[in-house]
Parts: C-alpha cells; sequence; structure tokens
C-alpha cells in the first residue's frame, strides 16, 4: 500500500483562495486520505469544503488560533486520521501541479528524510521564489538558480507544503501556540534541527503562495537585511517572537544582525516611532510576554 497522507490545512477569510487549494489537492496523484480544514475566519466556508472533491474534514473554531493554533488543531486531527505523513498547507497556498505530492514522498525516500519541502513561488511569476535563499552569501528569488541544486538539505520555508512524517510531531511538538503568527515557522524549524530530524527541500517541485519581497529592506546589498513586515498586526508579532526566539536559542549571529540592523532601517527612513515599536515588541518577546491579541491592543 502506498503512503497514506492527510493534508492540515487552516483559512480565514479567504473563500477563493480555499476553493483553489481544496481543487489542486483533489487533483493530487499521492494518496490523500483527509484534509482537516481549520477555518477560524468571519465568514465560514463551509459549503465550499462540503462541495469539494477532496476528502475534506470541516473544523470550525469560533476562536482565531492564529496560524500556529490554527496549524496545531489541523495537524492533530489529520494525525488522529492514522496517516502516515502530514502534509501543511496555508489556504493561500497550492500546489504547482498535480504531481507535487508524489514527487516530495519520492524525494524523502530517496534521501531518507522525515521532512520534506518544496519550493514556492509566485502567483503569475512561476520562475521566481515567493522567499529568498541564500546562495554563496547571496539572496536570490531566481527559480533556476535554486532549481539546479536539487535537494537542499536542512534548510526550507515552512510550512508552506511541508510534507511532515507523521511521528515527528511526537518527538519535536506542534507549533507553538503562543507565537500566534509570524517566527512559528522558525521556531519550529529550530526544534527539528536539535532533534536531529533530517529534512531539506525539493527543488523540482513548487507550491505557489504570495510572495514576501516587499519585506525585505536592504541595508548593505545582499549582505545585510531586515524584515518589515506590511502592517502594525504583522509587524508586532513578527518583532516579538524574533526577540523572542533570538532569546530562547541564544541565537548570538541573529540578535547581532537585529541589533544593528533595525536601528540603520529606522534612522535611514526617519521613523523613529517604527523604531520605538520595533524596540518594545522585540524586548517583549524577549521577556517572554504572551497573551491574546486583546492584551496587545489587537
Amino acid at each position: 500500500m502506498p503512503d497514506s497522507v492527510a493534508v492540515a490545512a487552516v483559512t480565514f477569510d479567504r473563500p477563493d483562495d480555499v476553493a483553489t487549494l481544496l481543487g489542486s489537492l483533489a487533483a493530487q496523484t499521492g494518496n490523500i486520505t483527509s484534509v482537516a480544514l481549520v477555518d477560524s475566519g468571519k465568514t465560514p466556508v463551509q459549503d465550499i469544503a462540503e462541495s469539494s472533491d477532496a476528502p475534506v474534514t470541516y473544523i470550525r473554531s469560533k476562536t482565531n488560533l492564529g496560524g500556529a493554533g490554527g496549524f496545531s488543531l489541523a495537524i492533530l486531527s489529520a494525525m488522529a486520521s492514522g496517516a502516515d505523513w502530514i502534509w501543511i498547507m496555508d489556504d493561500d497556498a497550492h500546489p504547482e501541479d498535480p504531481g507535487c505530492l508524489s514527487a516530495l514522498l519520492d524525494a524523502a525516500r530517496e534521501h531518507n528524510v522525515d521532512v520534506v519541502l518544496p519550493l514556492v513561488v509566485a502567483p503569475g511569476h512561476p520562475d521566481t521564489l515567493s522567499f529568498h535563499f541564500r546562495l554563496d552569501g547571496k539572496l536570490t528569488h531566481e527559480r533556476a538558480a535554486v532549481e539546479k541544486l536539487g535537494f537542499i538539505p536542512d534548510v526550507g520555508h515552512f510550512f508552506n507544503g511541508a510534507l511532515i512524517r507523521a511521528d515527528v510531531f511526537f518527538r519535536v511538538g506542534l507549533p507553538d501556540l503562543r507565537l500566534f503568527i509570524r517566527g512559528d515557522e522558525t521556531d519550529f524549524m529550530i526544534r527539528l534541527r536539535r532533534a536531529g530530524v533530517r529534512f531539506g527541500t525539493v527543488t523540482s517541485v513548487a507550491l505557489t503562495h504570495p510572495a514576501a519581497w516587499a519585506e525585505v529592506q536592504p541595508l548593505a546589498g545582499d549582505r545585510l537585511h531586515v524584515l518589515v513586515p506590511e502592517n502594525a498586526f504583522k509587524q508586532f508579532y513578527f518583532y516579538r517572537n524574533r526577540g523572542h526566539l533570538t532569546w530562547k536559542y541564544k541565537r548570538l549571529r541573529s540578535f547581532a544582525a537585529d541589533a544593528v540592523g533595525y536601528p540603520v532601517h529606522f534612522i535611514k527612513t526617519r521613523d523613529p516611532r517604527g523604531f520605538a515599536a520595533w524596540l518594545r515588541a522585540y524586548t517583549s518577546g524577549m521577556r517572554g510576554r504572551f497573551g491574546p491579541p486583546s492584551d496587545f491592543g489587537f
């Protein structure tokens, strides 16, 4: 029997994207036995889930659990189905072609790893990566430059299309609910590395997902940059969670880059309020301040 795969997906008020995702999953040649779809949105998409050709288990959450909490709930539901593998999907992502899952499973066997990820490309720009890779010390968004590497061990953009053997979650745990959004994927990757779980990126297949190009703010060409999300909500969680992970895991290189990069960025942009907001959020994360969004004015 082929390995069974359960999809763990989350959605928040993106009905058109959900329909596209479920259609793409239904077309996969791999053995998808179930799709656990956690919906935290204000407008439920149960009708879309029930009309899909994919084997969807619809899970309505009246509390917005964030990406981390939503993925945790979806992963637990997917694991309860008894599947061998869990394939994690955001609602605004979808596999580029029907053979994506089969190629990921083949690569996992070939390279003897427990976690594999596809490349992530921008909608309408299949030759351009949504998230950069660092090659020879420089950033690149060129798919062709990364694709020729074949398989990239110990590197990946979680959780976009991550295919994870189910027993891995017993070894490293679920995404951290406290992180809400942004940073939960970095935390999970660090836990994989510390637990000795082998993973990597398969460059022959791709997932389509909106790009994060606008967040990258270069300071010294391709050698140094900072990330600045698009709004105050995302900025707070990104800064706070980055501060928390930097302190928790004693990531000295990240701390040094942040301590230099963000002050320089806000000086260049003449944005003292932005600097103050970054400093408050970053130090809040280092002190381990967590709570629901309402605790932080959202």
